[in-house]
């Protein structure tokens, strides 16, 4: 077996299936875009013309199956892909895809060769309905046809989320039309850190850009025609200074600030004002405009309270409303833009920070800061999305020693990532159905380019594929099997970490890094999560 993330189920047989150029592939009504896709991929891979037309490959109706569910029939005379829904016919598709030589991914043909694929019999679904990544595009900003690019590669993984962190306080990257110095200001900065911050070093470079709405509905058609969800992720109300940039007004200090230069946590956040309140409702009506789909990320993380202790409009609406303390504070501002959502039919996911002063109801909870958090949120009714980042933060370092590049927070190894499972024990069954699935993070403080994105994110996120899509716990099957992988993440142009380590040309000897034990990561997240109780 070579398919990554490994099906369900799969038995084998004598014999092999030959494509030639009067194969045809043919599909009913509902599942047309499976077969568009699969004949828009393989001709230009194999030069074969793969006409329409029964007897080849064909993909049919299976009503009984589930939505993203499949079975895939391959014998000596024919391919048969079932679904009841055109997102199990994509998969179908692809796993078709993986089982052809490693060159059916390239983009033109490289020779002549036999086009062929194993006799078996696959029936596969999903353990887990959101399987994610996120790619922070505001630390540093990846250009579009990079972004399309990645898409791409979560569907030949299977993943059907891209969460797009948008903005934050070293960058703004949508456009909105209603405030235009979003971008014109707050989409640069005049420089960046190089390595870590403890470091002090500078690349003296400016970075920018962001995305138009056209680009923006350009990436979003794109991603839903392989069965990939954008959720936009638009922070509130700290990772803000870029737009306080952009709009002093915005801010709780009397001073211009400049678009952040420094990673971390910034103190600058946003004011509580009823104006503040109204421009980022007006924000987010541009937002749901362009992003159709059912969750938008409202942030809600890392949130210094500095400001709001010191501001006497703060105090005075904390007073004015009958509320505790700033941690309150934030669980009324965060509430109105929950209710903003799920008035308009969408669903509002927030950080799991949000539960410290009282979590709005109807909000989604991305758990970062461990399996506590996910199973608090589970048990206090909320939805999660698990994704803790001593496991699934992809921008973490993934072997000791200085060769890795920009090396950060403790190792997240290959191995470990593979045995990543979303559920925190103890939970009841209807708790455990809280969990909605998992997604890893590439953020991108130290990732400013694409080669180092692909450094970063592979073979690590098609381990984590494999972890949400099927759960299999055999590593040593998954290494085997990654072999193979591998030569079609080559035929990709994917720049992955080989597994020796780092190609001299993958190394960042100029930026050094901060690397930490997991023993005093875990000791973070325990001074982190001191404030909330079971």
């Amino acid at each position: 077996m070579t398919t990554i993330p490994a099906p369900s189920r799969l038995t084998s047989a004598e014999g092999r299936f030959t494509f030639t150029a009067a194969t045809p592939i043919v599909a009913d009504p509902p599942l047309v875009r499976a077969a568009a896709w699969l004949r828009e991929t393989l001709t230009p891979a194999t030069g074969l013309p793969l006409p329409e037309g029964p007897g080849g490959v064909e993909i049919r109706l299976a009503d009984e199956l589930g939505p993203e569910e499949y079975r895939l029939t391959t014998t000596a005379e024919s391919v048969l892909i079932e679904a009841a829904a055109p997102a199990g016919a994509f998969y179908g598709a692809q796993t078709l895809r993986q089982f052809l030589d490693p060159a059916a991914f390239r983009a033109g043909r490289t020779g002549d060769r036999t086009w062929s694929v194993p006799a078996v019999g696959i029936a596969d679904a999903p353990r887990y309905g959101w399987r994610g990544c996120l790619i922070d595009v505001a630390r540093h900003f990846l250009p579009k046809h990079d972004l399309l690019r990645y898409i791409d590669l979560l569907a030949t993984h299977k993943l059907n989320v891209l969460h797009l962190h948008l903005t934050d306080d070293q960058g703004w990257r949508l456009e909105i039309r209603k405030y235009p110095k979003l971008t014109e200001v707050g989409a640069w900065r005049r420089e960046s850190p190089l390595g870590a911050r403890r470091h002090r070093l500078r690349d003296g470079r400016p970075h920018g850009g962001f995305y138009s709405q056209e680009d923006i509905r350009e990436i979003v058609a794109y991603a839903a025609d392989r069965f990939v969800t954008v959720v936009p992720e638009v922070d509130l109300p700290g990772h803000t200074q870029a737009a306080i940039a952009a709009y002093p007004e915005l801010g709780n200090l009397d001073a211009p600030l400049d678009v952040a230069t420094e990673w971390g946590v910034s103190e600058n956040v946003l004011n509580v004002a009823d104006e503040t309140i109204a421009f980022f409702t007006d924000v987010l009506d541009e937002v749901l405009e362009l992003f159709p789909g059912e969750y938008i990320c409202v942030g809600g993380d890392e949130v210094p309270k500095t400001q709001w202790n010191e501001s006497v409009p703060a105090k005075e609406r904390i007073l004015e409303l009958g509320l505790r303390d700033a941690d309150e504070l934030q669980s009324w501002l965060m509430r109105h833009f929950a209710d903003y959502l799920l008035a308009r039919g969408r669903k509002p996911l927030g950080w799991d920070e949000l539960m410290e002063g009282g979590l709005p109801a109807g909000v989604t909870v991305a758990a970062w800061r461990g399996g506590m958090c996910a199973a608090l949120a589970a048990r206090t009714g909320h939805d999660v999305v698990v994704s803790p980042f001593a496991e699934t933060y992809l921008d973490f370092r993934q072997a000791e020693g200085d060769q890795e590049p920009v090396p950060i927070g403790s190792v997240t190894s290959l191995s470990a990532v593979h045995a990543f499972d979303p559920v925190p024990g103890g939970l009841t069954e209807d708790e455990r159905g809280r969990i909605l699935g998992a997604q890893a993070a590439l953020w991108t403080e130290h990732i400013d380019s694409p080669r180092l994105l692909d450094y970063m994110a592979f073979p690590r996120l098609a381990a984590f594929a494999e972890a949400v899509w099927s759960g299999k716990r055999d590593f040593d099957d998954f290494l085997t099997r990654l072999a193979v992988h591998e030569k079609r993440l080559d035929a990709l142009g994917v720049e992955y970490r080989p597994a020796a380590g780092p190609h001299p040309w993958q190394r960042r000897p100029d930026a050094p890094g901060h690397p930490r034990t997991r023993a005093e990561i875990d000791d973070k997240l325990a001074t982190w999560t001191a404030n909330l109780r079971f």
